[in-house]
């Protein structure tokens, strides 16, 4: 690589500052330095995450390279034998003090945290196997007893080392990067072909096209955000993915929805405090506030109550934030509270009998998530 990879990783934590994030940081830092190769920005990119899983455990006195290489010291001894970092160290080091309050701190769950995240793909649904087989190093999901695989998830944990954007069957659109637990919000929302559906904060779009594949691109599927940026996005991605039963708008989340129709679901994959995605994004947890989690839940409520007038009578309501914070969750408390026109309605994962579900990290090897289901009943 020339440089030493500490020496990387150094620049980019020196680059981060209030307001920015890590990973921000390090995306427009390896966007400059292709000749680090697919290997070479894996090896950096791990050595700036170990260091933020790792930073209470550090030296802030030593320079950032020596800090970088005790964090790798760390995650290697962490990684042969999780039980030689004490559950009581994991707690009061491995996240701020205030998540305590919100989460519960389980063994299992700080353990998580602090290892590497998978990287899972979401395979078009109609040629799922043969796809997985041409990118290859793809294994299935391993889901907890009681929970069942829905019958259409295509997710597969890619293991290889190369750089996935630029392999073929990604270009051609016939798979994309997403989370697990992202993956099963579609699922809870089990949209059907011909069916209308709103996905209203839909960002750049990764759920939407979830939702168009399980829609058979049938049907009507808007998809609108407050940043023209991602909807931007949204559009290139699925010029590449071949989706087209989809329109977009801008929107902020405190005017009516942009449009007049009445929809047989309404997913609301709201802006939260992220806390669910911290094994994959460590720098948030030295960033996200106690405070930040309550004003996020106020934004939750105006968002779900506005988006629920868009629901006809029959039609279904998911409310999904990638968090595990009792404050954010209690959303939906106050959602069923307000209005009695909505019951909630079983959701198809787990069980398939419960309206509210937590998807843990530990559990599934990915990303944590809330999420919420309704039935408009009038």
């Amino acid at each position: 690589m020339g440089e030493t990879l500490e020496n990387h990783a150094a620049r980019i934590l020196q680059a981060v500052r209030p307001g920015v994030a890590a990973d921000a940081v390090l995306r427009e830092y390896l966007t400059g330095r292709k000749t680090l190769g697919a290997v070479g920005r894996r090896s950096v990119s791990k050595a700036v995450f170990a260091y933020y899983r790792w930073l209470r455990w550090l030296a802030p006195s030593d320079s950032l390279q020596k800090q970088v290489l005790a964090a790798q010291d760390l995650q290697a001894k962490f990684d042969r034998d999780p039980a030689a970092i004490k559950v009581e160290a994991l707690a009061a080091r491995a996240v701020p003090s205030w998540l305590g309050q919100e989460v519960d701190l389980s063994a299992a769950y700080l353990r998580q945290l602090q290892r590497e995240p998978a990287l899972w793909i979401r395979v078009a649904s109609d040629s799922a196997a043969a796809v997985a087989k041409a990118v290859g190093h793809c294994a299935p999901p391993i889901l907890p007893a009681g929970f069942p695989a829905p019958a259409k998830l295509a997710a597969y944990r890619y293991v290889g080392t190369a750089d996935l954007h630029l392999h073929p069957e990604f270009k051609q659109g016939h798979f994309e990067i997403q989370d697990l637990a992202s993956q099963l919000v579609g699922h809870a929302c089990a949209p059907q072909p011909g069916e209308t559906w709103w996905d209203a904060c839909a960002g750049e779009g990764g759920k939407t096209l979830h939702l168009s594949d399980l829609m058979g691109n049938k049907g009507l599927l808007w998809a609108t955000d407050r940043s023209a940026r991602r909807l931007a996005t949204l559009k290139k991605r699925a010029a590449r993915a071949g989706m087209f039963n989809y329109r977009s708008a801008e929107w902020t989340g405190v005017t009516p929805a942009p449009f007049k129709t009445k929809c047989d679901g309404v997913l609301v994959d709201a802006p939260c405090s992220g806390v669910g995605t911290w094994q994959r994004n460590p720098h948030a947890r030295w960033t996200t506030r106690i405070e930040d989690v309550t004003e996020l839940a106020g934004v939750q409520d105006v968002l779900l109550a506005r988006a629920a007038g868009s629901v006809k009578v029959g039609g279904r309501l998911i409310f999904a934030i990638c968090t595990l914070t009792r404050r954010e969750a209690t959303v939906a408390d106050r959602f069923q509270a307000a209005h009695p026109e909505f019951e909630p309605w079983p959701i198809p994962l787990g069980s398939g009998t419960d309206s509210r579900i937590f998807l843990l990290p530990q559990d599934l090897n990915a990303n944590g998530m809330f999420i919420a289901a309704w039935k408009r009943v009038r």
